[in-house]
């Protein structure tokens, strides 16, 4: 008795090609704005004058040169890295652990409430309260480096409140009464068992407030008061004149400022994709 066996033949993926040009145009407005600052940085004001998008005739590193010594480039990037790194660990501990406190307690009324408050903080525009931010960390003498840690933390808190509480309600809560049956404090349990587990939005919200915090041009403007603390993007406003601009420099300072964090990103896309991705996951 013979047996037919149907052989399907081979689809073919349809490609979507409305999608594919779509994400053709948005990948050139990225690009020709790179490719642009790129050219510039490596011109001189003759060259950028004759041609915007020519490559340059004679590659030179004499705007880098003169954007470093004119930002005073190796003391800005401290500061903008301590203010960094500072926000970005102080709003991990703090913000997680608020978080953590709202989530488990969410069945009391008052906790709802004040989840509610913290969320109801994101449709509240920062120049409506920022000249009593600014009176306020100039009395209390936090018109420094410390207060613009203190307000990224406090600012990016109820964001990362709604994307931590939505994480911790996932999450089985037998794991946390198991430990407190062994003995187990509030505190062991959440450092030991829930904050080792919040690894993937941990990684998500850190990703967050280094690049806002790295690139913030308002808060640093506002608050520090002292021009030797200035941020990168604070020291780039140099080039801004009132009646002219040295692009060539101007476009070598800013690819300098971009440097670090496309480094922080090439040795660390690993965690950065894969925590994004489990914390999507979740």
């Amino acid at each position: 008795m013979m047996t037919t066996t149907s052989i399907r033949a081979p689809r073919h993926e349809h490609v979507n090609w409305w999608l594919t040009a779509l994400v053709a145009v948005l990948s050139l407005t990225i690009l020709v704005p790179l490719y642009f600052t790129i050219v510039t940085a490596f011109k001189t004001p003759q060259e950028l004058a004759e041609s915007a998008f020519a490559l340059p005739r004679h590659w030179t590193l004499a705007n880098f040169r003169t954007a470093w010594q004119m930002t005073s480039f190796p003391r800005r990037l401290l500061t903008s890295a301590v203010v960094t790194v500072g926000a970005v660990v102080l709003t991990i501990l703090t913000n997680s652990l608020v978080a953590y406190a709202v989530a488990r307690n969410m069945h009391r009324r008052w906790v709802k409430g004040l989840y509610y408050y913290f969320i109801a903080a994101m449709f509240v525009p920062f120049p409506i309260i920022m000249l009593p931010v600014v009176k306020e960390t100039a009395t209390l003498g936090l018109d420094n480096e410390v207060g613009l840690i203190l307000l990224y933390t406090v600012f990016g808190l109820s964001f990362n409140i709604m994307l931590y509480t939505s994480f911790l309600r996932s999450m089985p809560i037998e794991i946390e009464e198991s430990a407190s049956i062994d003995g187990a404090s509030r505190w062991r349990v959440f450092w030991r068992i829930i904050f080792p587990l919040l690894s993937p939005m941990n990684a998500t919200v850190g990703i967050l407030t280094c690049v806002w915090a790295w690139n913030d041009f308002l808060l640093p403007l506002v608050i520090l008061t002292d021009p030797g603390t200035q941020t990168l993007p604070l020291a780039q406003y140099v080039f801004q004149g009132r009646f002219n601009t040295n692009y060539t420099v101007a476009f070598a300072s800013y690819l300098l400022a971009m440097a670090p964090m496309i480094i922080v990103y090439i040795f660390c896309q690993r965690w950065i994709i894969s925590g994004v991705m489990r914390g999507s996951a979740k």
